[in-house]
């Protein structure tokens, strides 16, 4: 997806070019509101290993660059721009701010939630770039989006750069977002009451005091007359972000305005509330994320499955709980550390850490898991699988068998088997995404223990599977043996079955 990269990344570079002396870039420290661009963290080949081609692949998608969602409007961006309609300050004599004497808003109440000219954009190229990194795939008959209008215009766009505007070859099926329906598949955290949008924001909001008080004292000192308070600042990072994905550049990127140091607490204090609300903070979080990862391993694995391609389309909150389910991103993976939390302080940014909004959930932010046929130097032949998270590979911890740091088949099985002992959500109730659908009930008291090694060779695991893996498996091989009767049956097709909570924590809204 290069051409993508390449043309997202132009956005803003007038502003910040004659000041981004170290290639510092604002527009990619500003969490769920950061344009699409490719981290390249780790700095990992993103091609195909040698000897490997890929045989299928699912794509989990995040909808495009939209103008502002309603929190941000109103609780920072409306605010402050009537604040600014409203002063007498002379702006013409403050220097990093002087643009504002002739700066008009970007955003009125009725853009709210809508895509941006740079997100239909940046939604049709990333269509093009998927048929063209995948030129001998069948194109996909099912394509699946929630309904909110942000997230169907985005797949369309998909679509029509995905068939060169052949958009009828393609069924665009839609699933609906609300609290209790049974197909509730792309966004899961809306059918489970332990799920909040509050989470996080306690955090995030002691450490964002903590960050904005200096820019405060030096903004009042510059112009007395506007009384900056820390949600005006707030709103200044943010349109840094909104104008970029609406004008293609913006003043408020500006490092004259904030330091390289206040970018990136802007971008901590984001991560916190992400962490604590869709992240390795909320338990909740892998037990979401993971009926995605379940039901995708199943389909990918299935001969039989009537799609070489899978995507779908929702919104931020759920990639990020995916990826808790994967074990990646996590700050303390390799440390032998149980606490968490512990990673992630109030009162100091935590620079070491993995864990990064703005890599995590930029807008059209995609995780996809690709089915890979390898006869690589090195390897044995047989099937890979490997993640790529915006189209980087990101390796799994403890299932890396395989060339370019993939892993082996059997291997991925038992790693899926791991991460859904690991999510232990509370009591759940399963629903299928199924005209009647059945639910299934997580037991409260998991069987014995299976010792099993992750990577070392053992026979093929079988629907013996601790916890919630067992369920989820049930429930995705029976929707799987729906989906193979009823091929045309509108649903999220490759499977995924989601947990609606019935007690505990929770996450952000959004």
């Amino acid at each position: 997806m290069h051409r993508l990269s390449t043309l997202l990344l132009t956005l803003g570079s007038v502003t910040l070019g004659q000041t981004n002396t170290n290639n510092f870039n604002p527009l990619h420290h500003l969490a769920g509101i950061s344009p699409y661009f490719t981290p390249n963290d780790p700095q990992l080949d993103p091609s195909v290993p040698q000897g490997c081609n890929v045989t299928r692949a699912a794509y989990l998608v995040r909808h495009a660059a939209i103008y502002a969602n309603d929190f941000d409007y109103e609780s920072y961006l409306e605010p402050f721009i009537q604040k600014l309609q409203n002063t007498t300050q002379d702006w013409s004599k403050v220097g990093s701010l002087s643009f504002l004497s002739n700066w008009k808003a970007p955003i009125t109440e009725a853009h709210l939630e809508k895509i941006t000219r740079v997100g239909l954009q940046e939604s049709t190229m990333f269509g093009i770039n998927i048929h063209d990194k995948y030129p001998d795939f069948k194109t996909p008959k099912n394509v699946w989006t929630s309904t909110a209008e942000r997230t169907v215009k985005t797949a369309q766009g998909f679509i029509l750069g995905y068939t060169s505007n052949e958009t009828t070859q393609i069924h665009l099926t839609q699933v609906g977002e609300y609290k209790h329906a049974a197909a509730n598949s792309l966004t899961p955290y809306q059918s489970c009451p332990a799920y909040s949008s509050s989470y996080g924001s306690k955090q995030s909001s002691e450490f964002v005091s903590h960050y904005t008080k200096p820019i405060i004292a030096r903004l009042k000192a510059q112009a007395p007359s506007f009384n900056f308070t820390t949600d005006d600042i707030v709103a200044m990072f943010e349109l840094c972000g909104y104008e970029t994905v609406i004008r293609g550049s913006s003043p408020f990127c500006s490092l004259d305005l904030f330091t390289l140091t206040e970018w990136l607490a802007f971008e901590y204090g984001n991560d916190l509330m992400y962490f604590h609300n869709t992240g390795y903070g909320r338990d909740l979080s892998p037990a979401i994320g993971f009926p995605w990862l379940n039901a995708t391993r199943t389909i990918l694995a299935d001969q039989s499955a009537a799609q070489d391609l899978y995507v779908s389309f929702t919104h931020r909150e759920l990639p990020p709980t995916v990826l808790t389910a994967l074990g990646l991103f996590n700050n303390s993976a390799y440390s032998g550390v149980d606490d968490v939390n512990a990673t992630m302080p109030t009162d100091a940014i935590n620079y070491g850490r993995v864990w990064k909004s703005s890599q995590i959930l930029p807008f059209l932010t995609n995780i996809a898991i690709e089915k890979m046929a390898c006869d690589s130097y090195g390897y044995e032949d047989g099937v890979y699988y490997r993640v790529l998270v915006n189209e980087g590979p990101q390796p799994l911890v403890g299932c890396r068998d395989g060339p370019g740091e993939s892993c082996s088949d059997e291997a991925f099985g038992w790693f899926v088997q791991r991460r859904g002992e690991s999510s232990n959500p509370p009591t759940s109730l399963i629903r299928l995404p199924h005209r009647n659908h059945i639910p299934l009930r997580i037991p409260q008291k998991p069987p014995p223990k299976v010792q099993t090694p992750l990577i070392d060779k053992q026979p093929t695991p079988t629907t013996h599977i601790n916890r919630i893996p067992e369920e989820l498996l049930i429930a995705a091989n029976v929707l799987r043996a729906v989906l193979l009767r009823v091929p045309d049956f509108g649903v999220h097709a490759h499977g995924v079955v989601h947990a609606v909570c019935a007690v505990g924590g929770g996450a952000v809204g959004g």
